[in-house]
Protein backbone atom coordinates (compact mmCIF):
# COMPACT_ATOMS: atom_id res chain seq x y z
CA UNK A 1 0.00 0.00 0.00
CA UNK A 2 1.13 3.28 -0.75
CA UNK A 3 2.31 6.33 2.01
CA UNK A 4 -0.39 8.76 1.78
CA UNK A 5 2.00 12.09 1.59
CA UNK A 6 0.51 15.32 2.80
CA UNK A 7 -0.43 17.95 -0.35
CA UNK A 8 2.83 20.09 -0.89
CA UNK A 9 1.82 23.16 -2.62
CA UNK A 10 6.19 24.04 -2.96
CA UNK A 11 6.59 21.09 -4.70
CA UNK A 12 3.97 20.44 -6.70
CA UNK A 13 4.74 24.30 -8.30
CA UNK A 14 8.27 23.00 -8.65
CA UNK A 15 7.61 19.89 -11.37
CA UNK A 16 5.13 22.26 -12.72
CA UNK A 17 7.60 25.16 -12.96
CA UNK A 18 10.17 22.99 -14.91
CA UNK A 19 7.14 21.74 -17.31
CA UNK A 20 5.82 25.42 -18.42
CA UNK A 21 3.36 24.79 -15.97
CA UNK A 22 1.91 21.38 -16.54
CA UNK A 23 2.34 18.39 -14.70
CA UNK A 24 0.41 15.04 -15.15
CA UNK A 25 -2.02 13.36 -12.20
CA UNK A 26 0.88 10.94 -11.16
CA UNK A 27 2.98 13.57 -10.38
CA UNK A 28 0.10 15.69 -8.73
CA UNK A 29 -0.04 12.59 -6.36
CA UNK A 30 3.61 12.37 -5.42
CA UNK A 31 3.13 15.59 -4.41
CA UNK A 32 0.09 14.76 -2.07
CA UNK A 33 -2.59 15.80 -4.71
CA UNK A 34 -5.12 13.57 -5.07
CA UNK A 35 -8.06 13.51 -8.03
CA UNK A 36 -10.47 14.94 -6.06
CA UNK A 37 -8.45 17.34 -4.18
CA UNK A 38 -7.57 18.66 -8.31
CA UNK A 39 -10.61 18.85 -8.76
CA UNK A 40 -11.17 21.70 -5.84
CA UNK A 41 -8.00 23.34 -7.02
CA UNK A 42 -9.71 23.56 -10.65
CA UNK A 43 -13.14 24.65 -9.37
CA UNK A 44 -11.46 27.21 -6.80
CA UNK A 45 -9.50 28.47 -10.23
CA UNK A 46 -5.89 27.91 -9.02
CA UNK A 47 -5.66 25.03 -11.50
CA UNK A 48 -6.80 24.12 -15.38
CA UNK A 49 -7.46 21.03 -16.69
CA UNK A 50 -6.01 20.99 -19.70
CA UNK A 51 -7.00 17.05 -20.92
CA UNK A 52 -7.08 13.78 -19.07
CA UNK A 53 -4.53 13.41 -16.49
CA UNK A 54 -2.95 16.69 -17.31
CA UNK A 55 -3.03 19.90 -15.40
CA UNK A 56 -1.78 23.62 -15.47
CA UNK A 57 -0.84 26.15 -12.70
CA UNK A 58 -3.65 28.79 -13.63
CA UNK A 59 -1.64 31.58 -13.19
CA UNK A 60 1.34 30.74 -14.80
CA UNK A 61 3.20 32.41 -18.06
CA UNK A 62 2.74 31.19 -20.98
CA UNK A 63 5.33 28.90 -22.44
CA UNK A 64 6.64 28.66 -26.44
CA UNK A 65 6.19 25.38 -26.61
CA UNK A 66 3.16 24.33 -24.13
CA UNK A 67 2.15 22.08 -26.51
CA UNK A 68 4.69 19.56 -26.63
CA UNK A 69 4.63 19.92 -22.97
CA UNK A 70 1.02 18.65 -23.30
CA UNK A 71 2.10 15.86 -25.67
CA UNK A 72 5.21 14.44 -23.67
CA UNK A 73 2.80 14.35 -20.37
CA UNK A 74 0.15 12.53 -22.41
CA UNK A 75 3.36 10.25 -23.37
CA UNK A 76 3.90 9.76 -19.95
CA UNK A 77 7.37 11.69 -19.91
CA UNK A 78 8.25 8.61 -21.89
CA UNK A 79 8.29 10.42 -25.83
CA UNK A 80 11.03 11.64 -27.48
CA UNK A 81 10.47 14.65 -29.82
CA UNK A 82 12.37 13.66 -33.11
CA UNK A 83 12.21 14.01 -37.33
CA UNK A 84 10.81 16.95 -38.63
CA UNK A 85 9.71 18.68 -34.90
CA UNK A 86 13.08 18.59 -33.89
CA UNK A 87 14.56 19.61 -36.92
CA UNK A 88 12.18 23.01 -36.38
CA UNK A 89 13.32 23.09 -32.60
CA UNK A 90 17.08 23.00 -33.44
CA UNK A 91 16.36 25.19 -36.22
CA UNK A 92 17.76 23.29 -38.86
CA UNK A 93 16.76 24.01 -41.98
CA UNK A 94 13.38 25.56 -43.13
CA UNK A 95 11.09 22.63 -42.07
CA UNK A 96 7.67 23.43 -40.93
CA UNK A 97 5.81 20.14 -39.76
CA UNK A 98 2.41 19.97 -40.12
CA UNK A 99 1.81 17.45 -37.44
CA UNK A 100 4.28 16.85 -34.11
CA UNK A 101 6.66 13.70 -34.66
CA UNK A 102 6.89 11.93 -31.24
CA UNK A 103 8.85 8.77 -30.75
CA UNK A 104 7.50 6.25 -28.09
CA UNK A 105 9.58 3.59 -26.47
CA UNK A 106 9.35 0.23 -28.80
CA UNK A 107 7.87 -1.51 -26.33
CA UNK A 108 4.40 0.49 -26.81
CA UNK A 109 4.37 -0.14 -30.52
CA UNK A 110 1.78 -3.27 -29.63
CA UNK A 111 -0.61 -0.19 -27.12
CA UNK A 112 -4.01 0.75 -28.44
CA UNK A 113 -3.79 4.52 -27.68
CA UNK A 114 -6.16 7.26 -28.50
CA UNK A 115 -3.55 9.79 -29.74
CA UNK A 116 -3.72 13.93 -29.09
CA UNK A 117 -4.57 15.41 -32.37
CA UNK A 118 -2.07 16.54 -34.80
CA UNK A 119 0.85 13.62 -33.21
CA UNK A 120 2.27 11.22 -35.46
CA UNK A 121 3.80 8.31 -33.42
CA UNK A 122 7.25 6.56 -34.16
CA UNK A 123 8.39 3.48 -32.23
CA UNK A 124 11.96 3.51 -31.23
CA UNK A 125 14.06 3.10 -28.01
CA UNK A 126 15.90 6.33 -28.27
CA UNK A 127 19.16 5.66 -26.01
CA UNK A 128 20.47 8.93 -23.58
CA UNK A 129 23.30 9.79 -25.76
CA UNK A 130 20.37 10.58 -28.57
CA UNK A 131 18.63 12.75 -26.22
CA UNK A 132 19.18 16.57 -25.68
CA UNK A 133 16.46 19.20 -23.68
CA UNK A 134 14.59 22.01 -25.80
CA UNK A 135 13.07 23.65 -22.92
CA UNK A 136 10.62 21.46 -20.87
CA UNK A 137 10.65 18.55 -23.14
CA UNK A 138 13.36 15.76 -24.67
CA UNK A 139 14.42 16.03 -28.37
CA UNK A 140 16.89 13.95 -30.21
CA UNK A 141 20.25 14.89 -30.85
CA UNK A 142 21.04 16.98 -34.23
CA UNK A 143 23.01 13.85 -35.21
CA UNK A 144 20.07 11.79 -34.87
CA UNK A 145 17.42 14.00 -36.25
CA UNK A 146 19.54 14.08 -39.31
CA UNK A 147 19.78 10.84 -39.76
CA UNK A 148 16.01 9.54 -38.65
CA UNK A 149 14.42 12.38 -41.07
CA UNK A 150 17.07 10.85 -44.21
CA UNK A 151 15.82 7.41 -43.03
CA UNK A 152 12.41 8.13 -43.27
CA UNK A 153 12.64 10.10 -46.47
CA UNK A 154 12.21 13.53 -45.24
CA UNK A 155 12.76 16.15 -48.45
CA UNK A 156 15.91 15.92 -49.79
CA UNK A 157 16.25 19.47 -49.61
CA UNK A 158 15.29 19.78 -46.14
CA UNK A 159 17.80 16.77 -45.19
CA UNK A 160 20.80 18.92 -47.15
CA UNK A 161 19.65 22.16 -45.71
CA UNK A 162 19.91 20.95 -42.22
CA UNK A 163 23.22 18.80 -42.88
CA UNK A 164 24.79 22.00 -43.95
CA UNK A 165 23.50 24.04 -40.92
CA UNK A 166 24.80 21.85 -38.64
CA UNK A 167 27.79 20.57 -39.72
CA UNK A 168 28.62 25.08 -39.94
CA UNK A 169 27.20 25.84 -36.57
CA UNK A 170 29.39 22.40 -35.31
CA UNK A 171 26.21 20.47 -34.01
CA UNK A 172 27.94 17.93 -35.71
CA UNK A 173 30.59 16.76 -38.03
CA UNK A 174 30.07 15.01 -41.97
CA UNK A 175 31.06 11.28 -40.18
CA UNK A 176 28.12 10.88 -38.03
CA UNK A 177 25.85 11.94 -40.64
CA UNK A 178 27.60 10.19 -43.10
CA UNK A 179 24.15 7.67 -43.92
CA UNK A 180 22.33 11.09 -44.44
CA UNK A 181 24.22 12.92 -46.08
CA UNK A 182 24.89 10.00 -48.97
CA UNK A 183 20.93 9.63 -49.24
CA UNK A 184 20.36 13.50 -49.71
CA UNK A 185 22.87 13.32 -52.58
CA UNK A 186 20.98 10.37 -53.63
CA UNK A 187 17.80 12.21 -53.00
CA UNK A 188 18.69 15.04 -55.19
CA UNK A 189 20.36 13.36 -58.03
CA UNK A 190 17.02 11.36 -58.33
CA UNK A 191 15.20 14.72 -57.90
CA UNK A 192 17.60 16.36 -60.81
CA UNK A 193 16.89 13.03 -63.28
CA UNK A 194 12.89 13.25 -63.10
Amino acid sequence: MRKRVKPDWERLYEIAAAQDGYFSTRQAADAGYSRPLLCHHVRAGRLRNIRYGIYRLAQFPSGDHEDLVVVWLWSDRQGVFGYETALALHNLSDALPARVHLILPLAWKTRRFRFPRGVMAHYDDVPLSERTWFGAVPVTSPARTVNDCAAAHVSPELVGQAIRQGITRGLFDAETIAAAKSSSHAGNKKEKRD
